[in-house]
Order: structure tokens, then sequence, then C-alpha cells
């Protein structure tokens, strides 16, 4: 088995919760697509990261099912892990900043995935939802605190390869920014925590904190 950090990104306040993210530090010895693809399987995270040049910040995403051109929580985990000031992914050059408790990268809502954005009426609706079937990646999201910026989310990635909830989902959280024009707090699946903060020309930070898991 090729070594690789398992790391818990978007923790909540007390270090708890934040989504499980393996992160191969060694790229180079699974250089073929379908054996990144199949380790990323046989792990089973929501994400996993090659990292192909830890200079340069060179990264490559998987879920179980399929390659990303980028993601949230796999760049501010890798981030993190790498103490770079940015990374390489095949979407573009994404900004990263540390900052206390909270590791910040700054990227481009059109990099991110298509996600089903669903706006609920309270908090209370999007805790009692169930799992809905595969073909659909929704991100529920309610106002907790609308003045303040405080937004209660859940995301169901609806790929049918295992994951049916994400914890953390940094690209949704991305999405969710650029449509609102504001800077949220969000909490999402059990306990997670998400900040982020719209940029100029476009851009927009996304940050939490993470955790070594093992």
């Amino acid at each position: 088995m090729t070594d690789y950090d398992v790391l818990r990104v978007f923790c909540g306040p007390d270090g708890g919760y934040g989504n499980e993210l393996a992160v191969v530090r060694d790229g180079s010895r699974l250089p073929e697509r379908d054996e990144r693809q199949a380790l990323a399987a046989k792990l089973g995270f929501s994400e996993t990261v090659f990292v192909d040049d830890p200079e340069r910040g060179l990264i490559d995403i998987y879920t179980p099912t399929l390659r990303l051109p980028f993601a949230g929580h796999p760049c501010v985990g890798t981030a993190w892990l790498l103490d770079v000031p940015e990374l390489v992914t095949p979407a573009g050059v994404v900004g990263v900043r540390l900052d206390g408790e909270f590791s910040w990268i700054e990227a481009r809502a059109e990099w991110a995935p298509p996600r089903t954005l669903r706006r609920y009426a309270t908090a209370a609706e999007v805790d009692a939802l169930d799992v809905p079937p595969p073909g659909e990646w929704l991100y529920a999201w309610a106002w907790e605190d609308e003045a303040a910026g405080r937004v209660r989310a859940r995301a169901f990635p609806g790929r049918g390869d295992g994951v049916e909830e994400d914890e953390a989902t940094g690209a949704a959280a991305l999405l969710l920014t650029e449509r609102l024009g504001r800077a949220l707090n969000i909490v999402q699946g059990r306990g997670s925590q998400i900040l982020t903060a719209p940029q100029p020309a476009g851009w927009t930070e996304v940050g939490g904190r993470v955790r070594l898991e093992r």
C-alpha cells in the first residue's frame, strides 16, 4: 500500500468533526491516472490528493469514481500539510495563506464542479433531510442568522460511490458565497465549520481548521 496521510479539514471550534482527506505526498509512486483512481476508490474518502511536486504545490485530486480539476477541502487540507504559498491544480493556481488556526485558499467559483444549491426555510428542515437518491449533487442550506452570515448546510454528492453525505464541502461553499455575494460562516454536516469571504476580481477565499488524523 502506498503511504498517505489522513487529515480532517474544516474542523469545528473544538477540533472535532471535519471532512477526512487522504494525501499521497509522493505522487510519483502512482504516476498513472488509473492507478490513482483505483487507490482513491479503495480508500473510499470523499477525495484523495496526489502530490506531484511538493515545492510547487502541484496536485491531482480524485473522488472514489472520478478526477476533479479543483475541489475545496482537498486544497485547504493539502495547503496546510505542504505549507506552500500556492497550489497548482488543473483548474488554475490556487492562492494559499495560513492565518493562526485557519488555513485559507483563494479560488474562483467557475472552477467548482456544478452543484444544486437548494435553500430551505429553516435550519431544522436541513437537519431533518434524508439522503436523497443518487443523480443530483445537492447542497442544502438555510440561514441560521442571515444578518450575521451564519448558514446551516448539508451536502449530498449523489454519485452512488458510497459517499452519501459530504461532511464539509469547500467547492459548494465557494458557489454559495458567489451567489449570495457576502462572507459566510457555515456549519455543515455533523459540526464542521467553513468560513468564506468574497475577494476582488471574482476570487473567493475559503478557510477552515485542519488536523492531522494519522
